[in-house]
């Protein structure tokens, strides 16, 4: 029998969010796959959901942010529902848990301190969650983030407490210092390269690399997945512009192929 449900005519956040609830009990106890869903088999889900919200928003699509915002919080809402099972939370204690701790967080806003400016506030956040019973201001930095991501939180972080460097000039002699020492020792003969002391080094450079970026305002990680999807655009135009002439790219010389990027590069502006 068909399901009454709050209507699809909702026109307020609270009214569209308990209409969320309730499809999503619904499904949790008559659908065979939702009520076979843990926490866990939801985790790899979520983490997919996550990356194709981060894909709408670099290419600026707003209709697949819509969406994708909705199938994230479809998934906040099940992690809840699941523990409510248990008796562990519910979405209530989420909800409140969350207003508490930005109330707490925000004492500019609703307390007595004083922060004109944003350094200010992330200073101010990173001393409270110290006195929250935080032992490390790194504690906060997810060990399963992608490497590039993590650097980037580890820099801002002790950026909160003030470990940082003055100016951007004093962290582009730093990474000019990682470069020339990774220059010098591997790139000085054409003896075999010790594979582990390279990624150290690389590792380095790539830090203070990364480091730069944030003293300027480039998010590492985007400016990397823009250029990421820049060489397929391109890539691809070069494969359909080999296909178009009959020709392999395996036996094209890299002269040939490299004037067909040129190509595309033209055509992208």
């Amino acid at each position: 029998m068909p399901q009454n449900i709050a209507p699809s005519t909702a026109t307020t956040p609270a009214s569209a969010f308990e209409r969320m609830l309730t499809v999503l009990n619904t499904l949790r106890e008559q659908c065979p796959w939702d009520k076979k869903q843990t926490m866990e088999s939801l985790r790899h889900l979520t983490i997919e959901e996550t990356y194709e919200l981060s894909d709408a928003i670099l290419e600026d699509d707003k209709q697949e942010i819509k969406k994708e915002i909705g199938d994230i919080m479809l998934h906040l809402a099940f992690y809840a529902r699941i523990a409510s099972e248990t008796g562990d939370f519910d979405i209530t204690d989420v909800l409140n848990s969350l207003c508490d701790k930005l109330i707490i967080r925000h004492p500019h806003i609703y307390g007595e301190v004083t922060a004109e400016d944003e350094e200010t506030v992330k200073r101010n956040w990173e001393q409270i969650k110290l006195k929250e019973g935080n032992k490390s201001v790194l504690e906060g930095v997810p060990v399963s983030l992608p490497s590039l991501v993590k650097a980037s939180r580890i820099q801002e972080k002790v950026r909160g407490v003030g470990f940082d460097w003055e100016n951007r000039h004093q962290v582009w002699e730093k990474v000019e210092e990682e470069m020339n020492e990774f220059r010098e020792e591997f790139n000085k003969t054409d003896a075999p390269v010790d594979a582990e002391k390279a990624e150290g080094e690389f590792g380095d450079l790539l830090f203070s690399l990364i480091n730069y970026a944030r003293f300027i305002n480039i998010n590492p990680e985007n400016a990397l997945e823009k250029t990421n999807k820049k060489f397929i655009r391109r890539f691809q135009f070069l494969e359909k512009r080999a296909s178009e002439t009959g020709r392999n790219l395996k036996d094209m010389t890299l002269n040939e192929m490299d004037a067909i990027w040129n190509e595309a590069k033209k055509e992208e502006g």
